[in-house]
């Protein structure tokens, strides 16, 4: 396993990151096999895990911490903070109240005096991005978390937030998690560039376009009955995406190797990226994730990828996962008063 630096902390990293989002009842509910799993990523090279709060109510967090029991300082371990975690409406958000109580209660889950990376799931447009920089300071201070980042920011949020840190004597972003697949691309016109531009170390989630590029999911057959289609139905059937994958399929076969294989390569290829996080719900799915480790891909393949699904564009849709402005998601931001307004 060849290691990567985590941006600009110092940190190394494998081009692979574990995933433990179907770790837990959301996936995979058996706490046996998902710590089989962790430690036979663990024994493969993989030295990067990433979590959430979220995830299955914090039972994935549980599980990689039992999982990580003597084997801790070997590991660079990533969880998150946003997400609700109760039917209290301060129990979520980006607020110094909340975060100061998250990280207490995922440490307790992780089993862990320290996050290595602990970043925040989403924006809060309703909190002060000094708000939560303020408090991400603190803790690393206190020794309770190493580096800090973010997930699925806009390039204008990322700016926002390093001028911030500059001017107030905060700590800043160190990383960003973004979407990002041979389906899904936008993030190489402003995203990707903007997080070289600041030495941010890049994951990139969904690496399989939740599974669309794993083959499973073709033009003209029944949608396999899986977690991810239960989970997003419109992206599993779209004919954009299928249309894609049927091009990507003989490209491959012609590489000699799979889709996903491809697919993995493809992400971590791109200069910017730390690693790919890699998200298997069985020891399966892991074992032929972890087969694709070594490939790597031609300029030649690369620039034919590109003349299927061109550079910056997006393919699958990425449904309510991605991040979208106040402005798009709440009709008052975008329409003034009647008052203010001649009716039609």
């Amino acid at each position: 396993m060849q290691y990567r630096p985590l941006g600009q902390t110092g940190i190394k990293v494998s081009p692979y990151c574990l995933g433990a989002m179907m770790f837990g009842g959301i996936g995979n509910p058996d706490h046996d096999e998902c710590t089989a799993m962790i430690h036979k990523a663990l024994d493969a090279g993989i030295n990067f895990i990433d979590t959430a709060d979220r995830y299955s109510a914090g039972e994935s967090e549980e599980i990689v911490g039992k999982a990580l029991k003597g084997r801790r300082d070997r590991v660079v371990l990533a969880t998150k903070v946003h997400g609700p975690m109760g039917d209290d409406p301060n129990m979520q958000g980006n607020s110094r109240r909340w975060i100061t109580r998250a990280v207490e209660d995922s440490l307790r889950r992780l089993q862990t005096d320290h996050i290595d990376l602990y970043q925040i799931h989403r924006l809060a447009p309703d909190t002060d991005i000094e708000e939560t920089l303020s408090v991400l300071t603190d803790l690393m201070r206190a020794g309770k978390v190493r580096a800090i980042g973010a997930s699925t920011v806009p390039a204008s949020d990322i700016v926002e937030a390093q001028w911030v840190a500059e001017r107030r004597g905060l700590a800043r972003f160190r990383t960003e998690q973004p979407p990002y697949s041979i389906l899904n691309r936008s993030i190489e016109r402003e995203v990707l560039p903007a997080c070289q531009r600041y030495g941010m170390g890049m994951m990139a989630w969904s690496p399989l376009a939740k599974g669309m590029l794993t083959g499973r999911y073709r033009k003209g057959q029944q949608t396999p009955d899986t977690t991810r289609a239960k989970f997003f139905p419109k992206a599993m059937s779209d004919s954009g995406s299928l249309d894609a994958v049927e091009q990507l399929i003989p490209l491959a076969e012609s590489a000699g190797m799979s889709l996903m294989h491809m697919a993995l390569a493809f992400v971590v290829a791109h200069p910017a990226l730390s690693a790919a996080i890699i998200g298997p719900r069985t020891m399966e799915q892991l074992d032929g994730l972890l087969d694709g480790a070594g490939v790597v891909l031609s300029d030649d393949l690369l620039d034919r990828i590109d003349a299927i699904v061109p550079p910056g564009v997006d393919v699958a849709p990425l449904e309510a996962a991605a991040y979208s402005p106040p402005p798009i998601v709440q009709p008052d931001l975008r329409r003034r008063p009647l008052a203010g307004r001649s009716a039609a």
